[in-house]
């Protein structure tokens, strides 16, 4: 047989440790991989839906100054057209008060995604590794 067909029955510690030490690198390559691969698709579906959103959002925003024009025309029958926009500008910043309040409450106790997937297999490789050293 040649040194290069030759196959050993048990390696010695040292070389054990150096390809240990390769899985491991390995192991963590590909787990980082994983993890940005899954926060790349949750990126993409995250911005398709924001795109979708903010387009809603100007059609409502259009809408709604259309309704708020009709209101000015339409208090301005009764009274001063500059204190019919007045009046109409303070109601809608009231609105805008009462709408943002709780959304920012919301934002500021939502917590961040993280890619669940990786961190279950990560969790899974170190129970494995932690029983193959124990063996």
């Amino acid at each position: 047989m040649t040194a290069s067909t030759e196959q050993r029955p048990e390696a010695t510690a040292g070389e054990l440790a150096a390809q240990l030490g390769e899985q491991i690198s390995r192991l963590v390559r590909d787990e980082l991989a994983l993890a940005q691969t899954e926060a790349k698709q949750r990126a993409k579906r995250i911005g398709a839906g924001v795109g979708m959103f903010g387009m809603g959002g100007l059609f409502a925003f259009f809408g709604a100054a259309c309704v708020v024009a009709a209101l000015v025309i339409g208090l301005a029958n009764v009274m001063r057209p500059w204190l019919a926009a007045l009046i109409a500008g303070a109601a809608l910043f009231f609105i805008a008060l009462l709408t943002v309040l709780p959304g920012w409450k919301g934002v500021m106790e939502r917590r961040p995604d993280v890619p669940h997937d990786s961190i279950e297999s990560l969790k899974a490789d170190v129970a494995a590794v932690k029983g193959a050293i124990h063996r």
